[in-house]
């Protein structure tokens, strides 16, 4: 039991849609066996409809991307996946795409797969220019966001100040809107508007808050956390829902300031309550993964369409294909999935892109080993005979878009069967699950190699 929960626990923590339950009734994918290697009339229809890149480095001419354009479409929110979360070629790509969608389709915002704290951190030096990004990234990309701590995105968010130095008037900005950490200056911008607009309810929530606002490191508070009785996570969240209740039930001062500040504090004390809610499902059970994983994905949505209707950007969302897809690869871990709560809320205005590749490196962690910067390694794997990127790779062009709503016959029905892939989230070795692409994505973007990202050394930039 001891060992089932630490692998529960840590399966909530990564960030990872390619670790699955020891133990769990997850389908395994077939043996590579299983799967016959796909006709060259199927290879033929994939290339007639194939775009090739031009490259997946930022920079440069982008005319390559204007088949992106067209998937793209009237989309507010486009959910760009990965297929693993350490692989260099696809943090770059994403850049050289929100820099496209940015000057060409008028997207305003980056999402990551990061806490709603981070992204307000990282918000504040984009539109600011306060603090440090090596600093936050440092301090926030623990534990279950380790991979995160990249040059890859250090370079994103410079191009992103660079951009708003040059366009004040016109910003872009940065939203985490996922659900494991909460950090300290989260509680801090609560309980600072409160002691501004509510004073008589500051000791209430200050009391309510006790023991849940992180008072050290962000990786030891996460494992520490976990660890705790389900009782007393539990309570924790009931009283993180108590001061979300109460502030919530506060009538702002008069005028459309004092009403925006109201709205933006009751919001980041739900991503106080959201967070506490996350850790308070029994995760000794099958069932309570389960529910802890719908919860999370939910989250994850739930923040972004906020994010898009407050502000009316247009979103670059960034996250593992195992979110962003319409489908889970393993509903018995993973019952719905962020792309597919977009899709019931925004319709066609969600679009959503996987990525995906032949073969390469990617950092990451032994299965059994904790998310720790010591534990990080280099892993290298190959598409499977037979699976999906096997066929893919067969195309002439190296790295390639294809709309996978419009291939044509045969490509069609090859696309909507599935067939393993390539599927690894902080882990390996990762369950690898069948996935039918054109079910999961509107569109797919094949990559013939990738190597790992560049990671931050551990207190660089202190």
């Amino acid at each position: 039991m001891k060992r089932h929960r630490t692998i529960a626990l840590s399966i909530l923590l990564c960030v990872s849609a390619g670790t699955a339950l020891a133990g769990s009734p997850a389908t395994a994918a077939p043996p590579a066996a299983a799967f016959q290697r796909a006709d060259d009339a199927v290879v033929r229809a994939v290339e007639r409809t194939a775009h090739p890149l031009r490259t997946t480095e930022p920079g440069g001419p982008d005319g390559d991307l204007r088949a992106l354009d067209r998937v793209v479409g009237d989309a507010r929110v486009v959910g760009m996946g990965e297929a693993t979360h350490g692989s260099h070629e696809f943090f770059a790509l994403k850049q050289r795409v929100f820099r496209h969608l940015v000057r060409e389709r008028g997207f305003r915002t980056y999402a990551l797969e990061a806490p709603w704290s981070t992204g307000l951190r990282l918000n504040d030096y984009l539109l600011h220019g306060k603090g440090d990004p090596r600093r936050i990234m440092r301090e926030d990309f623990q534990d279950s966001y380790l991979l995160w701590n990249t040059r890859e995105y250090l370079s994103l968010i410079q191009w992103m100040r660079s951009w708003n130095l040059a366009h004040p008037g016109d910003p872009v900005r940065f939203l985490g809107d996922d659900v494991a950490y909460a950090g300290p200056d989260l509680y801090d911008r609560v309980l600072d508007y409160t002691r501004r607009a509510h004073p008589a309810l500051l000791s209430e929530l200050t009391a309510l808050y006790r023991d849940l606002r992180p008072t050290g490191p962000a990786g030891p508070y996460l494992r520490e956390y976990v660890t705790r009785p389900l009782a007393e996570r539990q309570e924790r969240s009931a009283r993180a829902a108590r001061a979300l209740d109460l502030l919530r039930a506060r009538r702002p001062a008069p005028g459309r300031e004092a009403a925006e500040a109201h709205r933006w504090a009751v919001r980041n004390a739900l991503a106080i309550r959201q967070t506490a809610g996350q850790y308070a499902f029994d995760l000794t059970r099958q069932d309570g993964i389960a529910a802890a994983m719908r919860y999370r994905d939910g989250v994850m949505a739930d923040n972004t369409a906020w994010w898009q209707e407050t502000t009316g950007d247009k979103i670059l969302l960034s996250a593992h294909n195992g979110h962003i897809g319409y489908r889970s690869a393993d509903p018995a871990n993973y019952p719905t999935t962020q792309g597919a709560v977009l899709h019931d809320r925004l319709g066609s205005r969600y679009v959503t892109i996987g990525l995906s590749f032949h073969h390469g490196t990617f950092n990451g962690t032994r299965a059994e080993d904790p998310l720790l910067d010591a534990n990080v390694r280099r892993f290298g794997v190959t598409a499977a005979p037979g699976g999906n990127e096997d066929t893919l790779d067969r195309v002439r062009h190296r790295d390639y878009l294809i709309d996978l709503r419009t291939a044509p016959a045969p490509a069609r029905d090859w696309l909507r069967t599935p067939r393993q892939a390539l599927d690894y989230g902080t882990a390996y070795p990762a369950p690898q699950h069948p996935v039918a692409l054109a079910r999961h994505y509107d569109a797919l973007i094949h990559l013939h190699t990738v190597r790992a990202s560049d990671r931050l050394p551990a207190g660089e930039g202190g």
